[in-house]
């Protein structure tokens, strides 16, 4: 009788600690002090802008030479 008590109340301590942190997860995503989603969104753009200026500077150059 005993256990099923214990069994009882960490079930619901857990359910309350569970809760608790996914509360603090949802906080900590849309805070708007986090700027380092803003920095990882852009991540993908910054090699298409390196490799544009890649293939661009070349052409630019034989057209002044050529």
């Amino acid at each position: 009788m005993a256990i099923e008590n214990l069994f009882d109340s960490a079930s619901s301590v857990m359910t309350v600690v569970s809760f608790t942190t996914f509360v603090g997860i949802l906080w900590w995503t849309f805070s708007r002090s986090n700027s380092d989603f803003d920095a990882a969104a852009r991540l993908p753009f910054a090699d298409e802008a390196l490799d544009y200026a890649a293939d661009v500077a070349p052409a630019q150059e034989e057209r002044n030479h050529g």
